[in-house]
């Protein structure tokens, strides 16, 4: 098998995490932060979710040192003492989700193509910059997800056809302006600190509570995850990684959405109540990455089962339920 490793970076990088308040973004700062590396943070709070819960992300690195934290709408425009003398940048914030795409594609367009095309243009030309790392999505390939990065990118939602374009954009400034992007697939992120709207966190929540679960479609839709220490690892190892590849990112367990209920039974002790709905419009049916050029390159490989993952995830939701958490009394971050 051929390596592509290549050497270190230094120690100590200058680092900026968009999205930085969200949940693979909050994770990933703190690594970065671990690592030793400084942290600018960037983020500019869609409503997509509570406020409050973003902010809460941030709770343990608000007093880092190395961290600074710039509340800023990257579509407007990135400012410049943001990005001088960065030396990675990734690129996380992103308007999420299929459904709402379908329903106001202008925030989608100006939240994952404007202000990606903003942030390009910042780093155009910067003299220190090693690595750009895009955070895309395997919504880009469409309903059927399952393979390596050769697979055609069909997206079946807006939201996915806005990520697609990113991808774009990063391609022709790293062929025309020479900025050294790297492209991330994500599949099917989960852990302590998902999105409330996600389905493991929804899943989980409705099971703790005893309160049904609405499942969209037959529930044999099936699903590759990662769960987000085996993600951050990847995405802080893709540094290393040459710029204008694309990778998917991904873990190595298929389940079916009925498998993670039953999974989720024996980890709880509870019963899982299931109220049935028709598919979602754009809905992915299979997706499973084949992570084996992202391995070959760095690497890297995904070490956390499907069953650990989610007992850790449902740990951390029993705690909040437990702490009876109230996200409206949260530290405000300061702009």
């Amino acid at each position: 098998t051929v390596s592509w490793f290549l050497p270190r970076e230094p120690a100590f990088m200058k680092c900026v995490v968009t999205g930085a308040a969200g949940f693979i973004g909050s994770h990933l700062c703190e690594r970065l932060l671990r690592d030793g590396h400084s942290v600018v943070g960037v983020d500019c709070f869609t409503d997509y979710y509570p406020r409050t819960v973003k902010e809460r992300n941030l709770v343990e690195v608000l007093d880092h040192p190395q961290f600074v934290f710039r509340e800023i709408d990257l579509s407007e425009g990135v400012p410049a003492g943001v990005v001088s003398g960065v030396q990675w940048v990734f690129h996380l914030a992103a308007m999420p989700g299929l459904t709402r795409s379908w329903l106001d594609f202008d925030l989608y367009n100006r939240h994952n193509l404007t202000a990606t095309h903003r942030l390009l243009e910042s780093l155009k030309g910067s003299p220190t910059l090693k690595r750009l790392i895009y955070a895309s999505t395997s919504s880009v390939y469409g309903k059927y997800a399952s393979g390596d990065e050769a697979l055609p990118t069909r997206p079946s939602s807006p939201y996915g056809i806005t990520k697609l374009a990113g991808e774009q954009l990063c391609r022709v400034y790293g062929d025309e302006f020479g900025v050294p992007a790297t492209v991330l697939r994500f599949f099917s992120v989960y852990g302590p600190r998902q999105r409330p709207e996600m389905g493991y966190n929804l899943f989980i929540d409705a099971i703790l509570r005893g309160k049904p679960i609405k499942l969209t479609g037959d529930g044999l839709q099936l699903r590759g995850n990662t769960y987000i220490a085996d993600c951050v690892d990847a995405v802080v190892k893709s540094t290393q990684a040459l710029p204008g590849e694309t990778f998917n990112l991904g873990g190595g367990e298929l389940v079916t959405v009925l498998d993670v209920f039953r999974r989720l039974e024996r980890i709880t002790g509870k019963r899982a109540i299931i109220e049935r709905h028709p598919a979602r419009k754009g809905d992915q049916l299979a997706t499973g990455a084949d992570v084996s050029k992202l391995t070959r390159h760095v690497g890297w490989k995904p070490t956390t089962s499907i069953d650990d993952g989610l007992a850790q995830q449902v740990e951390w939701q029993r705690e909040l339920l437990a702490a009876k958490v109230d996200f409206g009394t949260t530290r405000r971050v300061a702009a």
